[in-house]
């Protein structure tokens, strides 16, 4: 039986500098606070820099954050507002 050695080289990590992130100073709607990282590229094919584009505005009035209610239950009170029951 052949063995091979092999030897991992490791290489000293770049010093850590803090992270100049200026805080948030307006919350989203979606109750997020917008902080704006400087090295994110919203261009980037992996970042939807648009999540609504193609949603209709019927499909954005739907809140979806309230923890005590299921998602459908969510649907259900809000078609209930829509329809006046």
């Amino acid at each position: 039986m052949d063995t091979q050695s092999t030897t991992k080289t490791v290489g000293k990590a770049p010093e850590a500098k803090p992270a100049n992130i200026k805080p948030a100073t307006q919350v989203d709607t979606s109750g997020a606070p917008q902080q704006i990282v400087p090295d994110v590229d919203l261009d980037h094919p992996a970042v939807d820099n648009d999540p609504r584009a193609g949603t209709t505005d019927v499909m954005n009035r739907i809140d979806f954050n309230d923890p005590a209610k299921s998602g459908q239950e969510v649907v259900e009170d809000q078609l209930k507002a829509r329809d006046g029951k």
